[in-house]
């Protein structure tokens, strides 16, 4: 899994990051966004556009957001 949306997109959810993404590997949760690990080329644009900086490389989430890791990989599994 490349990238991570944690949690400054539930208060924001602004959706830049689905209209940048070019191979449409961002889904449109209940209250956040969330990217397929599947489906991403870890191209890094979501990440750029961000205005909340909620996107992160999964090995640098911050120790306070790890649990949107596994909120990530569930979004997806439960699908």
């Amino acid at each position: 899994m490349a990238f991570i949306i944690t949690s400054p997109c539930k208060t924001e959810k602004a959706g830049e990051c689905v209209e940048v993404c070019p191979v449409d590997c961002i889904e449109e949760g209940e209250d956040m966004f969330y990217i397929d690990p599947d489906i991403c080329i870890d191209c890094g644009a979501c990440e750029a556009v961000c205005p909340v900086e909620a996107i992160y490389m999964e090995d640098e989430v911050p120790e306070e957001e790890n649990e949107y890791i596994e909120l990530n990989r569930k979004f997806f599994e439960d699908r």
